[in-house]
């Protein structure tokens, strides 16, 4: 129950957290303990669900395709926090199968905003209070496409390898300071995102009962977060066995 366990009294703020792994996440950090701050689209479902935990917690509404409203949203959650949270989980994700020649100019910059420009952009609002006091975590969700290139994937594996970048430099200038940084990878991961998916899209990939499931991840984000604080779990790999 939120209060006790080993996030107890620390403040958790998680992206795309109305279905997914972003739901998954806030289902283990609130169980481990943790205070809630849930950001998504879908204000109702996000509401919904904290009513439902009947625990503390918050939900704002944002579209991180939008830089504005983005900055607008991290300084009423930073108000609400009293500053920083304790934990970062930068799940919130666009993706988009499409061949390169068939993919728009917008289409490829939305997904590249919404699952970089905007981790980037909560990142770089946090940071300087988690450094001011020595503590903090920052976990990434990246994907099997930050590392591997596959086809009809251009703008989500561009996006994704950008975040296996800025996590690696992250990792980097964080040494020493007391504040924590992890990637975790996935396979193919089965959620909802796959049925916005047009049935001929899906051709190449595994069935989606052979996928990993959304709680897996989650269990990844909490060994990570739940390690002794001198230990930085840089990065985790997950695929199904």
């Amino acid at each position: 129950m939120a209060g006790s366990g080993p996030l107890a009294g620390q403040t958790a703020l998680i992206t795309g957290a109305s279905r997914g792994i972003g739901l998954a996440c806030a289902d283990a950090l609130h169980n481990a303990g943790a205070r809630l701050v849930l950001l998504g689209r879908d204000l109702a479902a996000l509401t919904d669900y904290l009513k439902r935990l009947g625990g503390p917690g918050a939900a704002f509404a944002v579209d991180l395709a939008h830089a504005d409203s983005v900055a607008k949203t991290l300084k009423t959650v930073r108000a609400h926090a009293g500053g920083a949270p304790d934990i970062v989980v930068n799940n919130a994700g666009q993706f988009l199968l499409a061949p390169i020649h068939e993919t728009g100019v917008d289409d490829f910059q939305r997904v590249i905003t919404v699952n970089l420009t905007s981790a980037f952009q909560i990142v770089r609002e946090f940071l300087p209070d988690m450094r001011a006091r020595g503590s903090g975590h920052i976990v990434t969700i990246g994907s099997l496409a930050d590392r591997e290139a596959l086809p009809n994937n251009a703008a989500y594996a561009a996006s994704k390898h950008g975040v296996r970048a800025l996590h690696g430099v992250l990792r980097e200038e964080l040494r020493g300071s007391g504040v924590r940084a992890t990637l975790i990878s996935p396979e193919h991961v089965d959620t909802a995102l796959w049925d916005d998916l047009p049935a001929g899209a899906r051709a190449d990939l595994p069935p989606q009962a052979h996928m990993l499931n959304a709680a897996a991840v989650a269990d990844a984000v909490l060994f990570a977060l739940t390690r002794p604080a001198e230990v930085n779990v840089d990065e985790l790999r997950l695929s199904r066995s």
